[in-house]
């Protein structure tokens, strides 16, 4: 009889959970979100910002000066405003593809014909593959999948991953969403993920099969630690540390993967809130690493930094510093609330507001937005028979076999021998759930598998859980 301990179960579920297909329900089709619908609203064939031949320029510039400074407003938060009059619908920017297609934001759902995603494995397994046409593959999976959601009106074309973040200190719960802590492995992984998102099949720059982001910039690895959150955090980071240990990872995302999007994060940087540092924003994101895209706000930062951080002494001032820092979009509601007020203040020219929205609308051009019937541009064929296909779970389990890492597999007990072993004893309160060994950021995957599961199929098993919870404060069970 042999047994393994919990920890080695939290590296096979990895494997066994890809082991997924999926049977799609036949429900009525829902549409995409998409402007400039001519057949809709005639008279769109006379705005510029509705004609494809023209420049991305050219037709962002009209655009923005047909908007009053209300409806520019509204698209400097991620619940983006509708404007009737122009044909211009809601959007809804936040949605997530971490390790998959996530509905984790508000911008994805999993409903009616598409009720599941391929779930790779969590980052932290996937980067210890080294394997960099390993991490193209997935974002292609990822953002093949994300358009056939976005194609029957389940999913957005903005994704607010991946995660960046340095993984310094092993006590940081959110450590499984990153690469680790190797700056030069974590700038590879991030801008092979956003190439793999990003690119189109003609591998034209102008244009994005979905737009990714990288999170969370700068010099953030904590949430709540002795009575110090991330809302409170300040990182007091030399210049050395800042250009060799965290920046890295971020700079390649912009000038190697050409990333549409970097979020700022909640803390400060030596006394500053991220979110209202010209010099990180506007002075090393746009100026000197050249991003072509919109900077986010990680969601209510601007906001924490006046009620939490009291960095402004009125709201007002907390919106206009972030957009003259060079914020382009809040996640939240906070820039919604009170720019105008800043405005009006003498606090922010209008101007300043229509470089922000420029990027914002620049970056839905390049996906498609303002070119009417997704259906007739490319991908619009995308749909349910594209997501959870045999090839994408296939490519899900051979990155858990190239993630995976042991730390120990005395006299080559893995891989398990169905004919050497006769039976098998499962222990362990993590060995028998599903939704949980998914990770965080997570969708829905297009199945379950348990560690148990997969186990039964190939050896007898007595499972035992051991103890209630992974916690383990009261053992329970009985010998094998």
């Amino acid at each position: 009889m042999v047994s393994f301990g919990s920890s080695v179960f939290l590296v096979l579920f990895v494997y066994l959970h890809c082991l997924s297909l999926i049977s799609v329900r036949v429900l009525a089709q829902t549409s995409p979100v998409f402007a400039c619908d001519a057949p809709k609203n005639p008279q769109v064939a006379s705005f510029g910002f509705c004609d494809s031949s023209l420049g991305t320029d050219a037709r962002v510039a009209d655009l923005v000066k047909r908007l009053t400074l209300q409806e520019k407003i509204t698209f400097l938060v991620n619940g983006a405003g509708s404007v009737s009059r122009l044909g211009i619908p809601k959007y809804e920017w936040w949605s997530e593809a971490l390790h998959g297609v996530s509905n984790a934001g508000p911008g994805t759902k999993f409903t009616g014909l598409i009720p599941g995603a391929t779930s790779f494995p969590q980052v932290i397994t996937t980067a210890a593959s080294f394997n960099t046409s390993l991490f193209v593959a997935i974002g292609r999976v990822v953002s093949t999948e994300a358009r056939a959601m976005y194609n029957v009106g389940q999913a957005g074309l903005t994704y607010w991953s991946p995660n960046i973040n340095i993984f310094r200190d092993p006590r940081w719960g959110r450590g499984q969403e990153t690469p680790g802590e190797d700056p030069l492995l974590s700038s590879k992984y991030g801008s092979s993920y956003v190439k793999g998102l990003q690119q189109t099949d003609g591998g034209d720059p102008s244009r994005l099969k979905v737009a990714a982001c990288c999170k969370h910039y700068t010099a953030y690895d904590l949430d709540n630690w002795k009575g110090v959150d991330r809302f409170l955090f300040n990182a007091v980071v030399t210049q050395q540390d800042m250009d060799d240990t965290f920046q890295p990872p971020f700079k390649s995302c912009v000038v190697d993967g050409n990333v549409a999007s970097v979020m700022c994060s909640y803390n400060q940087v030596n006394g500053k809130p991220t979110c209202a540092d010209p010099d990180l924003l506007a002075g090393v994101i746009r100026g000197q690493w050249k991003l072509n895209g919109y900077i986010v706000s990680d969601c209510d930062s601007v906001d924490v930094l006046y009620k939490n951080q009291h960095y402004t002494k009125t709201p007002e001032e907390a919106a206009a510093k972030a957009i003259l820092a060079g914020l382009d979009l809040n996640c939240g509601s906070f820039l919604g609330q009170h720019t105008e007020a800043a405005v009006k203040g003498g606090l922010l020219n209008e101007s300043a507001i229509d470089k922000a929205i420029t990027n914002n609308f620049a970056t839905l051009m390049r996906l498609g937005f303002f070119d009417g019937d997704p259906s007739k541009q490319p991908y619009g064929k995308l749909g349910p028979k594209d997501v959870c296909t045999p090839e994408h779970q296939e490519l899900a389990r051979e990155a858990a076999r190239q993630g995976i890492v042991l730390l120990k597999n005395k006299a080559g007990s893995l891989p398990l021998s169905p004919t050497a072993i006769k039976m098998l004893a499962v222990i362990g309160p993590n060995a028998n759930v599903t939704k949980t060994m998914i990770g965080n950021y997570e969708g829905i995957p297009c199945k379950y598998t348990t560690p148990l599961q997969g186990l039964t199929t190939s050896v007898a098993t007595t499972y035992v859980p051991g103890c209630t919870n992974v916690a383990c404060g009261t053992a329970q069970g009985r010998r094998c």
